[in-house]
């Protein structure tokens, strides 16, 4: 009997069990949907937790780690999804890991996020992102190879945006592969290569007359050229 009673208490349990996680979904499901209309992300973020926490979902997590991503949150992110390659990882889950991790200064780790998110969907903004961490990681040929592509497949209607003035500003996506260039051309012979690469940022300025980057770089290459012709002046006395 007393056996019967306990079995009895045990299913009464599950049950109830059962009974308040549904109950939670819903009104997890409910507050979810309303912070999205009120556009709240901190709401949005605890009731994704919440949600997932009660009904583990890897789409769910994919999400959650796109929207810190998203706030600029990018340790979150990586804590959320993790940093390990997976084959079957979704669009999502790639483009974070990649993101977060360039942001985070890890350009190595980053790469190959990169390189799968253009595998999947080759286009000319991926490969500037890998022409730039190639040439962080001083794979030159690489970045060459993705400069090549990105010269090739730039529209006219893609643009790239900056952000080392106060207010940021975008440039044609041409004239970012053209001042990428001249970065790598400059890496490649710091010294033998300097006019070459002025050439390259005199050529990019004319379609992107904005480019703040491209004048702040110009500059420093000249003020180095200077510094050589110098240092060459005072080896001859």
């Amino acid at each position: 009997m007393k056996r019967l009673l306990v079995l009895i208490l045990l299913v009464a349990s599950f049950q109830l069990s059962a009974q308040n996680n549904s109950d939670l979904l819903k009104h997890y499901d409910a507050y979810y949907k309303q912070m999205k209309k009120q556009g709240d992300v901190q709401g949005i973020i605890n009731a994704l937790t919440h949600l997932n926490v009660l009904e583990p979902s890897q789409a769910r997590l994919d999400t959650l780690g796109y929207i810190y991503m998203s706030e600029g949150s990018y340790t979150q992110a990586l804590n959320t999804i993790g940093i390990d390659k997976i084959a079957n990882d979704s669009d999502i889950a790639i483009q974070v890991k990649a993101v977060s991790l360039k942001s985070l200064g890890q350009p190595k780790l980053a790469l190959g996020f990169f390189e799968e998110m253009f595998k999947r969907n080759p286009n000319a903004l991926i490969a500037y992102e890998l022409a730039e961490l190639n040439l962080q990681t001083q794979n030159l040929a690489e970045a060459d190879k993705h400069i090549a592509y990105g010269l090739a497949n730039s529209k006219d209607d893609m643009t790239k945006a900056f952000y080392e003035t106060q207010t940021p500003y975008q440039v044609p996506l041409k004239s970012a592969f053209m001042y990428m260039n001249a970065l790598v051309t400059y890496n490649k012979d710091k010294k033998a290569n300097i006019d070459a690469a002025v050439d390259i940022l005199d050529s990019a300025l004319k379609s992107a007359p904005n480019f703040n980057m491209i004048q702040l770089t110009k500059n420093e290459l000249l003020r180095q050229k200077q510094v050589l012709q110098a240092e060459a002046a005072q080896s001859k006395q």
